[in-house]
């Protein structure tokens, strides 16, 4: 199975980054979204609208976009186990982590605005637009540069 894994792991990596680069567009969309919810009147035509926004990026991009980015990281360190033992990797996983329970964070924030909350301020969700583009600045210096 290594082998297999080994002899696609090009193709893996390469569909890996293409859905890591749609999971932050997602990642990073979503909040500003939410800071223009904010401003719209509660039960009108615009928070329908951002309403069915959100949900429509979440359970059609960003969702669908982490499980799969999951899925063949996953597979990747079952391909090259000795990975799992560089500390480049190891910050790496760590943000990565860390990305996902953003993501769970705004899951949660995307039901409180369809349930008519309006969940922390406009202020924060311009800050939290940020974290995803910032972690992913590690990320990606982590993978690239490897230092150490």
């Amino acid at each position: 199975m290594q082998d297999f894994l080994l002899s696609i792991y090009p193709w893996i990596k390469s569909f890996h980054l293409i859905l890591v680069v749609a999971w932050m567009a997602g990642m990073m969309y979503l909040p500003r979204l939410f800071v223009y919810h904010h401003q719209a009147e509660k039960g009108g035509e615009a928070d329908r609208f951002f309403t069915q926004m959100e949900r429509r990026l979440l359970k059609g991009i960003i969702n669908p976009s982490m499980a799969l980015v999951w899925i063949l990281g996953i597979t990747m360190l079952i391909a090259n186990p000795a990975i799992l033992s560089q500390g480049w990797f190891i910050v790496k996983f760590t943000f990565v982590i860390g990305v996902s329970g953003v993501h769970g964070f705004y899951a949660a924030a995307r039901r409180k605005f369809e349930a008519g909350e309006r969940p922390r301020t406009e202020k924060f969700w311009r800050i939290m637009n940020e974290v995803p583009f910032l972690a992913m600045i590690v990320i990606v210096i982590m993978v690239i540069v490897k230092p150490f």
